[in-house]
């Protein structure tokens, strides 16, 4: 098979979306279009953690240096008591590849966006998805009533994806029972590592973003929740509120809040089929993560990577997609199930089981710093790129 022969279709402007559009026009595709719903592309004030994993993409794809331009590189991962106690500092300098990055999803987005026009990708905007029909020759539905169809069709259209139950079926996903506050408040001060606050049933991550700004996440349990939108907002009074007695560190953060959204946090299973015909899933489409690993933006990389690798090597599209989901499964349900089980490390309530974990952690990090880093090596040194 010659990805030059196809006609390619990306459903979804996001970082997976706009990644994989790069990459297939990199590799000559015939034509590339984005199609996304936005008027613009454009992403309200949110951080995000490019890990080495993600960085070896955007390096292949030959934005790392853009990427360097635009972010603050992260010098470790410090766990905190929620008193603001010191329990553990993760060096990042210590990995073979320290290349880890807080930037603001825009940025990224900006960065992907102009480097897939130049490589010649269409990006239409203003074009919402209603329907897509796999098929040898998939074809999307616009809310206008227009058809588009493609030789590939890539969805890469987020949780609430319209491929996803296309090829598999509806699922209902499930509470968690936590929510998310995001925000992001100005801040000239913060050092360049990501800080996370540990406390009964909540937690908050921090970290700098360029300009001097600093992005949060306040995570905290409760029993229900309707809505799993990322657009809503809510009083910054109820996060202060939430975080009262958490140690002065916070409190000053949470006080320089002016705006805040918050949204519910479901779990959906990976999909048990990532493609049919010649269309395929991508990002949170395939494999939605909660935030606590701060994988969602790399897994999408990977992806992208993952399926133009897949089809380099296939002797046809089919079996391209075939190895894409072959390639990329497993890891993407490891990495999903191992930021499920990190809401329970940093929300023990139980106070002599926290000092415990606590105290555990500290004398790791004392008697084996290497150690300590060393857990995520299957993580953070993982590369698409050489798979």
């Amino acid at each position: 098979m010659d990805i030059q022969d196809l006609d390619c279709v990306i459903t979804g402007g996001g970082i997976g979306g706009l990644a994989a559009a790069l990459a297939l026009a990199r590799r000559g595709a015939k034509s590339v279009r984005v199609l996304e719903q936005a008027p613009a592309l454009r992403e309200v004030g949110a951080g995000l953690q490019v890990s080495p994993n993600g960085v070896v993409v955007l390096e292949a794809l030959g934005l790392a240096n853009e990427l360097r331009a635009r972010a603050v590189q992260a010098q470790a991962v410090r766990l905190r008591d929620y008193s603001g106690r010191d329990v553990l500092r993760l060096d990042l300098s210590g990995m073979d590849r320290p290349w880890y990055f807080f930037v603001h999803r825009a940025d990224l987005l900006d960065l992907l966006a102009n480097a897939a026009r130049r490589a010649g990708v269409e990006i239409v905007t203003g074009t919402r998805i209603t329907a897509i029909t796999p098929a040898e020759r998939p074809v999307a539905t616009t809310a206008a009533g227009a058809e588009v169809s493609a030789d590939l069709m890539v969805a890469a259209d987020g949780l609430h994806s319209v491929a996803r139950p296309a090829i598999n079926g509806a699922a209902e996903p499930f509470f968690t029972g936590q929510v998310a506050w995001r925000a992001v408040i100005a801040d000239e001060t913060a050092p360049p590592e990501a800080q996370v606050f540990m406390g009964p049933r909540r937690h908050l991550v921090s970290y700098p973003l360029p300009q001097g700004r600093r992005n949060i996440v306040a995570v905290q349990e409760r029993a229900a929740w309707q809505s799993e939108s990322w657009s809503q907002t809510d009083d910054p009074a109820n996060l202060r509120a939430a975080f009262a007695d958490f140690g002065a560190p916070v409190r000053d953060m949470l006080a320089r809040v002016g705006q805040v959204h918050l949204w519910g946090l479901f779990r959906h299973p990976v999909a048990p089929r990532w493609h049919q015909g010649g269309l395929a899933l991508l990002g949170d489409a395939a494999h939605p993560t909660l935030p606590f690993l701060a994988q969602g933006a790399n897994m999408a990389l990977e992806d992208a990577w993952g399926l133009v690798r897949a089809l380099d090597h296939a002797q046809s599209l089919s079996g391209g997609l075939v190895a894409y989901q072959h390639l990329r499964r497993a890891r993407v349900t490891r990495v999903v199930n191992a930021a499920s089980r990190n809401a329970w490390k940093y929300h023990l309530s139980f106070p002599p089981l926290r000092l415990a974990a606590h105290t555990a952690l500290r004398l790791g990090g004392a008697i084996a710093p290497g150690r300590m880093t060393g857990q995520f090596d299957w993580l953070y040194g993982y590369d698409i790129t050489q798979v």
